[in-house]
């Protein structure tokens, strides 16, 4: 017999340690007394978890709203433009001389103040010391207007600063109308055109023309001194004044404007 602890610890580890196989069987499951859980269920719908359709579109919705506003206003500003692009190139180039435009003279458009009359006349006196230029003529008219359009003369030769005059002569052929047309016109090299400086010309007025009536229209020019001081001009000794007559008409605000091609 063995001393009393150590029988004592014997016993005691006899008794907390058991079998696992052993304990399962003799000892009552804790989930046997645990009550039942029941499960909690809500009505609410998980409106968040998934978003609708609806959600999903409403964000394209609102981009297809803001491209077809910015469409729309693009054709608008566009349309606008087209109506007043025709006068604001005409101002434009005519006193830039840009596309080909030749220049209207400040000297005879009543512009100008008196003081500058000193100007004027040196613009208006012939450099005898310059080469002369060659200035040949051509004239066209649309497909739907049925004019005989063509110079009269094929070339003048000036000098810069000497002013010129040439003639055009038109025909309205149409045996039972009579026609508004309206003339534009350019000069070839381009790069010459803000020298070119008109004094009289028939471009961009009405010109109506009886059923079968013939009619002269002149233009008188002169090329400015400035040309000679420009290195760009050099090498250049013809110049070639083009006019295209196209018809036109009245529209319903009064306004007189070339009618379109047809196609």
């Amino acid at each position: 017999m063995g001393p009393l602890r150590y029988r004592s610890l014997q016993e005691l580890a006899a008794k907390r340690w058991t079998c696992p196989a052993c304990a399962h069987s003799t000892r009552p499951s804790l989930l046997r007394h645990q009550p039942r859980r029941s499960l909690q269920t809500t009505q609410k719908p998980r409106q968040d978890a998934v978003p609708s359709m609806d959600h999903l579109r409403k964000p394209f919705e609102k981009r297809n709203a803001n491209t077809l506003y910015y469409t729309l206003s693009i054709i608008l500003g566009t349309v606008a433009l087209s109506y007043g692009s025709v006068p604001l190139y005409k101002t434009i180039c005519q006193q830039t001389g840009w596309g080909g435009q030749p220049i209207k003279s400040a000297a005879h458009g009543g512009t100008l103040d008196p003081g500058d009359s000193d100007s004027i006349a040196a613009k208006l006196t012939p450099i005898t010391s310059s080469r002369r230029l060659r200035i040949t003529f051509a004239g066209s008219t649309s497909d739907i207007l049925p004019w005989k359009f063509s110079p009269q003369q094929r070339e003048v030769r000036v000098l810069p600063g000497e002013t010129a005059l040439a003639f055009y002569t038109a025909t309205n052929q149409s045996p039972t109308e009579d026609i508004i047309g309206v003339a534009t016109y350019s000069v070839t090299p381009a790069q010459v055109a803000p020298y070119f400086s008109k004094i009289q010309c028939f471009c961009f007025e009405e010109q109506r023309l009886n059923k079968g009536e013939t009619v002269d229209m002149p233009v008188f020019f002169y090329i400015d001194p400035e040309f000679l001081k420009d290195p760009n001009m050099k090498g250049i000794d013809s110049i070639t004044l083009n006019y295209t007559f196209f018809k036109a008409k009245y529209d319903k605000n009064g306004h007189l404007s070339p009618m379109p091609m047809p196609y």
